[in-house]
């Protein structure tokens, strides 16, 4: 008998034979109506929209169609209609969307009962459901005071909450829960994030006494060198004394040394503790420049209770300089959960071997040389071995693939994918395969590969915990193509795998949220420039997601970055993310090890990417059957920075 939201035994079998053709072919009639039924709810045209829902009921898609219908009257929608969706299309990740956008509608109505009935099933929660939930505890137990407890743990965050956590604000004044130190201490949380708007809404949680000294607040986040050179006020009143620390941080951000001549007058003024959260924060951004008065700035704060993020920049600051106790210092005063990061694992070995203590080392690189990263292959040339080529322990055999390909939630996902709907088709993915154990992902990774999903096939296939197929994480679609282009500009096409891998996981159409294109995501000013240095005629941007002319000019870039920065594929690498000029800079004046200079990246993203590449390169030498060269040896010593290039790369994009 026919469900809504079900498939037959016949549709299936003959959707996952479907399925398994190549994703580029031309839409079928349920991604068109779906594609119709989006319109129709960007429109808030209903009418239409129940058209499309109906001819879709009885395909996954239909999943979509209905969430829409949904959203357009959640606010007065009975529970019994919000259930049966639940019930259809538990399954997909919009079942667990709508009950979170449901949640924070039956907290607004303040429909206590029923909020507490759904919300111990909702997996993905965030802040407004958070403070609702604890809001809806206060109601229904209002002897217990344990919610405004968690309340107070919320509190100290710099970011804007939302609006639903301000009553429980409320109520932690009224129970004489929320004390000037607590206001204090998230404002300056604010500040150092730069969230000035939050900053001031803060302030309103004080006493009066202190409203005027914060009034310049705004004036200091524009100007703070003009607070710092005003006659300061009386920095024994607590608002005054924190205006002037915000000014010297706040100018710590673009001129540290400068915030430092003007914090030498002012510090004797100060506590000590306030004395040691100051030297903290110029050191942070003194680390976060290269200056070695860094670790001075550090050793001044020992003591000051230091964020995740100051520490992980004193164990930087100290990298640069080979001061390994500090090093050590650092990673120890960190939280559990930062020390358990990889990174920190194999820095804090390092910092013990080479403080003479080789078995405490080994301990740690032993554990981690049996992940597969970066940190883990580091850990692995420590103890004497390079990576070998990496073989496959399981392949997924035709049926599991065919039984993966028959489950509706990937039906829906490629069907999405189809629709062009890349962002929905991977989060209906990565819902679906959350819970599969090693032999689902290494089939759901396969089916993905046959359709041309290379990102899904990567991003399933690095979950794997024991069994591994390395083809489908390391995939080599285009081989004569990369090959041809890299070999033509005497390139390692294994980096060359390795960089796109990392870029556009191999997706052709990919587009970056700064403009990039293309499987090596070419920002248009350098595909321009490049076409230009290579002689194109008649080239347009339009033309960049063409396979051969992306992959043509992006290993003609690569090439032209790794001649200009001292043949190394470390500063080559940080050229193609953040530009050649920004490399160049990160360089000391001194040679430094390779894995120090790419710790010590100031860009989050650009750090994270050149690991990323460079082990991929080495897997994917491996695989190629390439000379096994190690990842120490790939990355190499930097060379010093030479006198004349501060504008070295001025004419370039």
């Amino acid at each position: 008998m026919h469900q809504r939201g079900k498939w037959s035994y016949w549709h299936r079998i003959f959707g996952a034979a479907m399925l398994m053709l190549p994703l580029h072919s031309a839409l079928a009639a349920p991604e068109d109506d779906l594609l119709a039924a989006r319109d129709a709810f960007n429109a808030r045209n209903i009418a239409r929209l129940n058209q499309y829902t109906q001819k879709l009921q009885g395909h996954p898609l239909e999943a979509f169609a209905r969430y829409w219908q949904l959203s357009l009257k959640l606010d007065e929608a009975r529970p019994e209609e919000v259930r049966e969706y639940f019930n259809a299309f538990g399954d997909s990740f919009l079942s667990d969307r709508l009950r979170g956008e449901w949640l924070k509608v039956l907290g607004k109505q303040q429909n206590w009962a029923l909020f507490t009935a759904e919300y111990p099933l909702l997996l993905n929660e965030d802040g407004d459901i958070t403070c609702h939930a604890l809001q809806a505890r206060l109601a229904l137990f209002p002897a217990d005071n344990s919610p405004l407890t968690e309340a107070k743990r919320i509190w100290f965050n710099g970011t804007d909450l939302p609006s639903s956590c301000n009553p429980l604000f409320e109520r932690l004044v009224q129970a004489d829960m929320l004390f000037a130190d607590d206001v204090f201490a998230r404002l300056r949380l604010a500040l150092e994030l730069g969230n000035i708007s939050v900053a001031r809404r803060i302030t309103q949680y004080l006493p009066a006494k202190y409203q005027g000294d914060l009034k310049p607040l705004e004036a200091i986040a524009d100007n703070p060198q003009r607070h710092l050179e005003q006659k300061q006020a009386d920095l024994s009143q607590r608002g005054a004394a924190e205006m002037a620390l915000f000014a010297v941080h706040r100018l710590a951000r673009t001129d540290h040394t400068q915030a430092a001549a003007y914090w030498e007058k002012l510090r004797d003024r100060f506590s000590p503790e306030d004395q040691g959260y100051a030297w903290g924060q110029l050191a942070f951004h003194a680390a976060r420049k290269h200056d070695p008065l860094a670790v001075a700035w550090f050793i001044h704060a020992k003591g000051a209770p230091l964020s995740d993020l100051q520490l992980a920049w004193q164990a930087r600051a100290a990298l640069r300089v080979q001061h390994w106790p500090m090093v050590l210092e650092a990673i120890e005063a960190m939280s559990p959960q930062e020390q358990r990061q990889a990174m920190w694992r194999y820095w804090k070995a390092r910092g013990l071997k080479a403080t003479a203590k080789p078995v405490a080392a080994n301990e740690i690189f032993a554990v981690l040389s049996r992940e597969h990263n970066y940190y883990g292959q580091l850990a692995l040339e420590e103890l004497g071995a390079v990576i070998a080529p990496p073989a496959a322990t399981y392949k997924a055999s035709e049926e599991e693939v065919k039984a993966i390909a028959a489950l509706p939630g990937l039906q829906r996902a490629l069907g999405l994918y189809r629709a062009n709907l890349r962002g929905d088709g991977a989060r209906e993915w990565t819902w679906n395969i959350r819970k599969f154990d090693d032999k689902q992902l290494l089939a759901a990774a396969e089916l993905a590969r046959r359709n041309d999903l290379y990102d899904r096939a990567i991003n399933t296939a690095d979950r794997t915990q024991q069994l591994h197929d390395f083809e489908l994480r390391f995939p080599s679609p285009h081989r004569d193509v990369m090959q041809s282009y890299a070999r033509q500009v005497n390139l390692d096409d294994a980096w060359v795998y390795g960089l796109i891998r990392q870029e556009s996981r191999f997706v052709q159409v990919a587009k970056s949220s700064v403009g990039a294109s293309g499987l090596m995501q070419l920002m248009p000013a350098t595909a321009k420039w490049v076409a230009r240095k290579m002689g194109l005629k008649g080239f347009s941007h339009g033309l960049v997601n063409e396979l051969d002319t992306n992959v043509a000019l992006g290993t003609y870039y690569l090439k032209h970055v790794y001649d200009s920065l001292d043949g190394s594929p470390v500063l080559a690498t940080a050229a193609y993310n953040a530009g050649p000029g920004r490399a160049r800079r990160w360089q000391d004046s001194k040679p430094m090890e390779g894995m120090v200079y790419i710790e010590s990246i100031p860009f989050n993203e650009t750090r994270d990417y050149v690991k990323k590449v460079l082990s991929n390169a080495s897997y994917y030498a491996s695989r190629f059957g390439e000379k096994l060269t190690s990842l120490k040896q790939r990355v190499g010593t930097i060379g010093g920075k030479r006198n004349n290039s501060a504008n070295e790369f001025s004419g370039e994009p």
